[in-house]
């Protein structure tokens, strides 16, 4: 491999945040400086801003090593999360069990190992990277957690870190408490042409290397001007500079050799085109725009010379002409336009849908209609009665008459018992706590025993008969309508016919 070719013991240019590459650069040893002395200040809220690929990660983590033997740490990088999944985290990080724990539960939780580090003479440092992903709710959240303090010390350290639109999201007025509580605020900046070759030649020596440069000042110009001075971009160039330069058999890095993996890193030409369809049948290919030179004089020339020609040549070719000719060649392409929709009449759709609805009813009405005569019931519900063995024995009303009937409770051996009548849709269940108030087991066995034909409780037909039992003197008497919410047939209809008509006029 490429790395006993350049004499190296391990990958000087990887892209996992070892803080043992880190390079103190001024930008960094200046945040790095700031954050550890509000640290050791107890300032209690700092914040770090960088783009990305500056290596903010790989300072945090120097950070919390520097700190590890004196300060309790914990690192929050889940950061698409709510306010109780947040907590949850810094928990389990401190190898606490949350389950089953409340939001108030894992507050007092973690106030009382605030105060055990106090007491044992440590810090506690909460450093949450990418911050910018966090919600508003969140952030608000962690000015809380800010609030944990005695009298003269914070018990928790705060470091927000992330990306710019991080410090945009602390500038929002919503968040000015949050703001406020900020005492160190530091910023990486990108390395400049001097800066871009001491981080190569060091990441270069912590990983082995010792002996002539293996990249020149040329080619450490270029890496800057096309990385943008960020650390993550130069570590992708030079890696793959150091590939291409061991394939052939190179012991330096060129200019050209950069160039040439920059080119092959760039994502712009692997962009798809635009498809294009066959032009219609019978529509001519445009003619080719004339080539224009590159002068001034040249152009100026060209264009009056394409001018005079197509006067000359069409002189029948009117504005209106040229710019159908043009909007005929681009309808080729296979473009959507969100303004153009497919507008149709309201009122006869409307139409439509009232006829359906009007049809659905009916017919829902007739099948009904007809389930209840399959069942020996007419529309108008019967009147029960019961025979000297008291079985059930409707007793037929007279057609067109209100669907009601008497529920008088009856005494029989067992005690008070009532008949009802199921409606449309009803269980057994529900006819219990309508007329008694209750339902279990025993009373299901009794009714059942009651009313030998039941089959389904879940499923009751409507109009069907249930006896159901009852404590002596529990209930008055109840007069039930089984149709007063349901209207008939003729009504139904009428009515939606109606309201149809009146809306066809309305239109008119």
């Amino acid at each position: 491999m490429f790395l006993e070719f350049f004499g190296l013991r391990e990958q000087p240019f990887g892209m996992t945040p070892d803080p043992a590459y880190l390079y103190a650069s001024p930008t960094h040893s200046e945040a790095l400086a700031s954050l550890s002395h509000g640290i050791e200040e107890n300032r209690g809220f700092f914040s770090l801003i960088a783009e990305p690929g500056m290596g903010k990660t790989t300072l945090l983590y120097h950070l919390l090593e520097k700190y590890r033997d004196s300060t309790r740490t914990v690192l929050v990088f889940q950061t698409q999360c709510n306010s109780r999944e947040f907590i949850e985290y810094i928990l389990q990080e401190l190898g606490v069990d949350v389950k089953g724990m409340g939001l108030v539960a894992m507050h007092g939780q973690l106030n009382e190992i605030l105060f055990e580090e106090l007491l044992a003479g440590k810090r506690f440092l909460l450093v949450v990277d990418e911050a910018q992903n966090l919600d508003d709710s969140v952030l608000e959240t962690v000015r809380m957690l800010s609030n944990f303090e005695t009298h003269n010390a914070k018990l928790l350290q705060i470091v927000l870190a992330g990306q710019p639109r991080l410090a945009a999201k602390l500038a929002q007025p919503e968040l000015s408490q949050l703001r406020q509580r900020i005492a160190v605020l530091s910023h990486l900046e990108p390395f400049n042409a001097e800066e871009t070759g001491l981080y190569i030649a060091h990441r270069l020596k912590v990983a082995g290397h010792c002996g002539e440069p293996i990249f020149d000042p040329t080619s450490i110009a270029a890496i800057t001007r096309l990385s943008g001075g960020i650390p993550r971009n130069i570590n992708n160039i030079c890696y793959n500079s150091l590939f291409l330069a061991y394939s052939r058999g190179h012991r330096t890095v060129t200019p050209e050799i950069v160039e040439e993996v920059v080119a092959r890193l760039d994502m712009e030409p692997l962009v798809s085109e635009p498809l294009r369809v066959a032009d219609p049948i019978g529509v001519a290919e445009p003619e080719p725009a004339p080539v224009v030179s590159a002068t001034p004089a040249a152009a100026a020339g060209t264009v009056a010379a394409t001018s005079t020609a197509a006067d000359v040549s069409s002189p029948e070719l009117t504005p209106n002409a040229a710019l159908n000719s043009r909007d005929q060649h681009t309808n080729t392409l296979l473009t959507y336009n969100a303004a153009k929709k497919i507008n149709l009449p309201g009122w006869p759709v409307q139409a439509a849908l009232l006829a359906i609805i009007l049809l659905s009813g009916t017919m829902l009405v007739a099948y009904l209609g007809r389930s209840q005569s399959k069942r020996g019931l007419a529309p108008s519900v019967l009147n029960p009665s019961t025979d000297a063995q008291g079985a059930l024995v409707p007793a037929a009303r007279s057609a067109g008459t209100t669907a009601s009937y008497d529920a008088d409770p009856q005494d029989t051996e067992s005690g008070q018992v009532i008949t009802v009548m199921a409606g449309p849709l009803q269980t057994l269940k529900d006819l219990t706590l309508r007329y008694v108030g209750h339902f279990d087991d025993d009373l299901s066995q009794k009714i059942r025993t009651l009313n030998p034909d039941l089959k389904d409780p879940d499923h009751l037909e409507a109009g069907q008969l249930i006896r159901i039992p009852l404590p002596p003197g529990a209930m008055k008497k109840v007069n039930d309508t089984a149709e007063a919410a349901a209207p008939s047939k003729t009504e139904t209809s009428g009515n939606l016919f109606t309201k149809f008509t009146a809306m066809l006029r309305g239109r008119r």
